[in-house]
């Protein structure tokens, strides 16, 4: 996943199909056509996360299939994306959506309302609105959590201003309603974890079906030391943001002094954590694949206390033969075995984060059981259930 390609390809945009309502209305014709055996469908491509990572793989999988999205910035999400055929929507001219995806969220669900893709199969990368296109063959749904700012409100916090959570409270009806009627057009509904299938189940009434996602790192490739990082630290890889709550690991470090923390990760915090962090903490920001190599394998493991659907680190870090100390919550119950790869901690304050950390570096772990671990969330073993589900609604 970290081998960088720089070639591009200029993106198009899709063709803007009749106006809906949101109120979403399925009832397309399904009668066979010669149409393109699979397509795909994400969110938007403007941030380099575990949903674009899934994306990739899928179209790894499915060479030439078209992969429809509303944004797209070359620029800020994983560089492959650019021998990727991506159709945007027409929203993708306006820069400052590009840049700023989050004001988009008035207008997406119309926009994926308006979206038709014709394909024997269409797969939907989702967290809140792929769901919601129109097919004219049979939809999977891979579901990375039901919208947050819909039903995780509290724990996503964004920071918005005032004005902004009162046009959301006031969105949120509507919203609501096109949700989960662009959720129950699925033919097929797959989850990342088993945390996301309860919220499946609790949100839409769907009884979904876990397929853990792909953790794909060139364990062999080159490894290049970050300038002035000496190994044995404790890391952490984290995007800057509230509900990451790298400001309590950073608090718990406090408590550490004996203990040296390496964050990897941007995000709208990193001033405010930069400034708040004791000596013994080092922000990187964004680093290459190559050094990102090295640091985890230089380091003593990963920490995390976010609330992840999936948890994706741990995995990562357990392909370089490294536990992880997390919050026992969401996907990390999924990517982490206790004891065997990694310890938990029951809420993200920073006295039980150190006590975890202290257990993490005081234990001699087993980086052959790691590995195996690690093993189990290969590429290929993701491509073959996905497979498996497309064969049966084909």
């Amino acid at each position: 996943m970290f081998a960088v390609q720089t070639k591009r390809v200029r993106t198009t945009h899709s063709t803007v199909g009749p106006a809906t309502t949101w109120d979403y209305a399925p009832g397309i014709d399904r009668a066979t056509t010669s149409r393109p055996p699979v397509a795909l469908v994400h969110d938007y491509l403007t941030q380099r996360g575990g949903a674009e990572r899934v994306a990739l793989t899928l179209a790894r999988g499915y060479p030439g299939a078209v992969l429809h999205t509303s944004l797209f910035d070359p620029d800020a999400t994983f560089p492959e994306f650019g021998r990727v055929p991506v159709r945007t929507l027409p929203m993708n001219h306006v820069r400052i959506l590009r840049d700023h995806h989050r004001l988009a969220l008035p207008i997406l669900a119309p926009a994926f309302s308006r979206l038709h893709v014709d394909a024997e199969v269409t797969i939907c990368s989702s967290s809140g609105w792929a769901h919601g296109a129109h097919v004219t063959g049979a939809k999977i749904v891979y579901c990375h959590n039901p919208a947050r700012w819909l039903y995780q409100a509290d724990q996503y916090d964004q920071g918005s201003s005032p004005l902004a959570g009162a046009a959301l409270a006031l969105l949120r009806p509507p919203l609501l309603r096109w949700d989960r009627a662009a959720a129950a057009t699925a033919d097929r509904y797959l989850v990342n974890s088993r945390a996301v299938r309860e919220r499946v189940a609790d949100d839409y009434g769907i009884d979904a079906q876990v397929v853990h996602p792909p953790v794909d790192i060139d364990v062999t490739g080159v490894r290049t030391p970050p300038t002035g990082i000496e190994p044995g630290f404790v890391l952490c890889v984290s995007r800057l943001m509230p509900y990451k709550n790298v400001d309590r690991i950073i608090d718990a470090f406090r408590l550490l002094a004996g203990e040296r923390l390496v964050i990897v990760g941007t995000g709208p915090l990193a001033d405010e954590l930069g400034a708040r962090a004791p000596h013994n903490v080092t922000f990187l920001g964004q680093v290459e694949d190559e050094e990102l190599r090295w640091l985890y394998g230089a380091s003593a493991g990963l920490v995390t206390a976010s609330y992840e659907d999936f948890g994706l680190t741990p995995v990562e870090a357990a392909s370089f033969g490294r536990a992880t100390a997390a919050l026992r919550w969401g996907g990390f119950l999924d990517t982490i075995e206790e004891g065997s790869t990694g310890v938990f901690f029951d809420q993200p304050e920073p006295g039980a984060i150190a006590e975890a950390v202290e257990a993490l570096t005081s234990t001699s772990w087993s980086e052959e059981e790691l590995t195996a671990h690690a093993r189990r969330f290969s590429t290929d073993r993701f491509l073959d259930e996905v497979q498996l589900v497309v064969d049966s609604v084909r």
